[in-house]
């Protein structure tokens, strides 16, 4: 299985190679979609997706879209949570948003 990639790598990757040469215009708008919408360092990103997969009910794709989002309500929680086969309990839920509040 691929591990996913966060959106502050991809914008890391897109940004050194448009360094070495010119990027099509599908990367160039990646790129700009990157920069606008990843929210924090590409090292910040790793160590919060390292501790949200301490979490038992959190998987590697609901890490990387839980630190490329940064989710402050429940509600947003609730729609990442949305098709996984997960019920969250308050205290989880609790749990993950005072995580990612340390990452704001």
């Amino acid at each position: 299985m691929v591990e996913p990639v966060p959106l502050s790598d991809v914008r890391k990757m897109l940004t050194d190679e448009a360094g070495r040469r010119p990027l099509p215009r599908e990367a160039l708008l990646a790129q700009q979609h990157a920069e606008l919408f990843a929210p924090l360092p590409p090292e910040e990103v790793h160590k919060l997706v390292a501790e949200l997969r301490t979490l038992p009910f959190i998987d590697a794709n609901l890490a990387v879209k839980i630190a490329d989002i940064l989710p402050q309500y429940p509600e947003e929680v609730r729609l990442l949570f949305a098709k996984e086969r997960v019920v969250l309990e308050e205290e989880q839920l609790t749990k993950l948003l005072e995580l990612v509040a340390q990452y704001k």
